[in-house]
């Protein structure tokens, strides 16, 4: 028996893998690797399928020197920079996406923190969605305080959202104005407010296969079961610009070592996949069950109708609530 193949069983009947056993992984041949990775997604998780989308709510002018992103202040991009969208303009979006069978919208601000009066804002917001739209609600909105998740919880947001991006060690070499235990902190707050957390990470930013297994295990030591996986897309301005995108072969193998992390979660497929050929289909037979959908933050992404005829023609069911 092969080390993927007793490393499946393992995993099937319960075990928990450790680093070694990870590492060791990423030494095993791909294709064995996926198709194992996708035996368990389907043992724990069957064939549902898990989509989101997300509405831009304030783009650009962000104070964070993260050098990804085209959102940063410190760089020099053609992001379209504009403050809170207003109330109707959210709705709008939420119906959109209800109308199309998508289980979850999110809005996302750029900046590290919201003021209160933002919250205040954005609280109504979320409170008339609750009431005008039946769509779960997801929140990202930075390094929020723990008395600001209370509110965001008791307006109806039942999910927040707050990417580690990168392992504790990569992280200083990818962003300097706040740091991994910040990021780790907001999780805390927002899991005390009673919501649950979506986490996961940028693949490409200069960080090792270790650094990779190292994130997704301390998303997984949290009991967070939202793991999102993005692939970087470099943006003209920012400091990653000029990074090499990353072969089909080493994306699957992530999506699967995530899988073979997090056994029973939502892995799930974010930034990147536009520029896949195949939209992710390989991915999506590598073990991932769950998908942002449409547009990204500042890049284009996969429409809604191209994800759900693709997903329903490889057998998955698309979850709806």
């Amino acid at each position: 028996m092969s080390f993927t193949s007793s490393l499946l069983q393992k995993v099937l009947e319960g075990h928990r893998c450790t680093k070694a056993e990870l590492l060791q992984l990423c030494e095993e041949p791909i294709d064995e690797v996926c198709q194992a990775a996708d035996q368990i997604r389907t043992h724990f998780c069957g064939n549902i399928f898990d989509m989101c989308t997300i509405i831009n709510g304030r783009s650009g002018r962000c104070s964070e020197n993260c050098k990804y992103c085209a959102q940063s202040a410190h760089y020099k991009t053609n992001v379209e920079e504009y403050p809170l969208l207003p109330q109707k303009a959210i709705i709008d979006g939420a119906r959109y996406n209800e109308e199309r069978g998508v289980l979850r919208y999110s809005i996302v601000t750029s900046g590290k923190r919201l003021t209160d009066s933002d919250v205040n804002e954005l609280c109504e917001t979320y409170r008339a969605l609750s009431e005008q739209c039946d769509i779960a609600l997801c929140a990202s909105h930075g390094l929020i305080s723990k008395k600001h998740c209370e509110e965001l919880k008791a307006s109806g947001v039942g999910r927040y959202h707050n990417n580690l991006e990168t392992s504790r060690r990569n992280f200083p070499n990818v962003c300097t104005t706040h740091t991994y235990d910040d990021k780790i902190q907001t999780i805390k707050w927002a899991m005390e407010a009673g919501m649950e957390v979506c986490s996961g990470g940028i693949m490409g930013l200069g960080e090792t296969m270790e650094d990779r297994i190292d994130m997704f295990m301390d998303i997984a030591s949290l009991g967070i079961k939202s793991i999102p996986i993005n692939f970087l897309t470099p943006i003209e301005g920012t400091p990653y610009a000029t990074l090499e995108p990353m072969p089909a072969d080493e994306q699957r193998r992530i999506v699967a070592l995530v899988r073979f992390i997090v056994p029973d979660g939502a892995v799930r497929i974010a930034a990147g996949r536009n520029t896949m050929p195949d939209h992710g289909k390989q991915i999506f037979q590598s073990g991932a069950n769950a998908a942002i959908s449409g547009d990204m933050l500042t890049t284009a992404g996969v429409t809604i109708k191209e994800d759900h005829d693709m997903l329903t023609n490889m057998g998955y069911e698309v979850r709806l609530k």
